[in-house]
């Protein structure tokens, strides 16, 4: 390892996250303050039905904007199965349910700083059966637009979430290897 924990202490904690501050040595012996965002694995949902893809509109308070993304989130509880977490994220967030999850990868989010591993799903078969978002997502508004519309949205800046556009790509890839939405449930 380049970098060795001398020791840690945890400065902050809510439900949502853990705040810790390690002291470290670098490889070249010089020592440091690393500050690390510890949160709980969640999942983004990529919902498509056809030519048309489902996203959420939410007021994100770390830039103060209503923004533009796919379903995604957390629960806020260690050792959730992936699987079960973007089945209920997709229902809470947008109503829906799939008929077929598929697995695209597990990406870190922001691992510069935060410890947080995010699930990529495709979601397909989809079927409306009610939303049931949390308390805090009161304002969420369900949105539809093309797959190109959404690709150009991301390009054009009117979708900015890394989580978002991650999750495309690697659809794109899943896509570029030939792969066809399967009739069941996939981890891989």
């Amino acid at each position: 390892m380049s970098i060795r924990t001398l020791s840690s202490r945890e400065v902050y904690r809510n439900p949502w996250l853990r705040v810790r501050e390690d002291h470290v040595e670098r490889s070249n012996g010089a020592q440091g303050i690393y500050g690390v965002v510890e949160k709980d694995d969640c999942a983004v949902i990529l919902p498509i039905e056809g030519d048309t893809v489902y996203l959420i509109e939410q007021f994100r308070y770390t830039v103060q904007e209503r923004c533009l993304e796919l379903p995604q989130g957390g629960w806020q509880r260690a050792n959730v199965d992936p699987l079960e977490l973007a089945r209920g994220e997709l229902r809470e967030e947008t109503g829906l349910a799939a008929a077929s999850m598929t697995h695209l990868g597990t990406t870190w989010i922001a691992y510069g700083f935060a410890r947080q591993k995010q699930h990529v799903y495709l979601a397909t078969g989809l079927t409306h059966v009610g939303a049931d978002p949390d308390p805090e997502e009161h304002d969420l508004v369900l949105r539809t637009a093309s797959l190109a519309k959404f690709q150009e949205m991301m390009l054009d800046g009117t979708i900015r979430d890394t989580c978002t556009i991650a999750a495309w790509g690697l659809y794109r890839i899943w896509l570029e290897r030939g792969q066809i939405p399967p009739a069941r449930d996939s981890q891989d």
